[in-house]
C-alpha cells in the first residue's frame, strides 16, 4: 500500500462495480453490451494483480495485470479520473503493478498504451517493441 498525497494505492480482489464502470467510461473504454454485474467482478477477481487508487473510500483510479504467473505479464487498464490526473497517481499504480509482478518472478512485462502515452511509460523503463505490431482479433 502506498499513498500519493491523500490518495491510497492498494491491491484489491474486489471492487464496487459502479466505480469501475465510471473509470472505464471516463477513459472511453466502456461498451454498452458489457454486463457490468458479471464483467467487473470477474475482471477484478481473475486479474493477476488489480490495483485501486482511493480517495477516502472512493475508487478514483485503477490498473491491472494479466499473466501466466511464470514468465510473461501484460499491464492494462491504467486509468485515473480526470480531476485526479497529473498528481502521480497513475505512475504509482504502474509502480505497484511492476513491483508485484517482479516479486512473482515475472521477467517479461509488456503493455499496449494509447498513442501519446509513450513518455509516461518510458519513465518506468518501458520501450517501444521495434519490429513488432500489436494485433487484436477482429469481431
Amino acid at each position: 500500500m502506498t499513498k500519493s498525497s491523500e490518495v491510497e494505492i492498494r491491491i484489491i480482489t474486489s471492487a464496487i462495480t459502479a466505480e469501475v464502470v465510471c473509470l472505464y467510461k471516463s477513459a472511453g473504454w466502456w461498451e454498452e453490451h458489457y454486463v457490468a454485474e458479471t464483467f467487473i467482478p470477474g475482471m477484478v477477481r481473475n486479474s493477476t494483480c488489480f490495483v485501486g487508487a482511493f480517495d477516502n473510500d472512493r475508487m478514483i483510479g485503477m490498473g491491472r495485470a494479466v499473466s501466466d504467473n511464470v514468465s510473461d505479464a501484460y499491464i492494462q487498464d491504467i486509468v485515473v479520473l480526470d480531476e485526479y490526473r497529473r498528481r502521480g497517481i497513475g505512475g504509482e499504480i504502474v509502480k505497484v503493478l511492476i513491483r508485484e509482478l517482479k516479486a512473482k518472478g515475472i521477467d517479461w512485462i509488456g503493455l499496449i498504451g494509447e498513442p501519446g502515452t509513450e513518455q509516461f511509460y518510458a519513465r518506468f523503463g518501458f520501450e517501444t517493441l521495434k519490429g513488432f505490431v500489436p494485433m487484436k482479433l477482429g469481431e
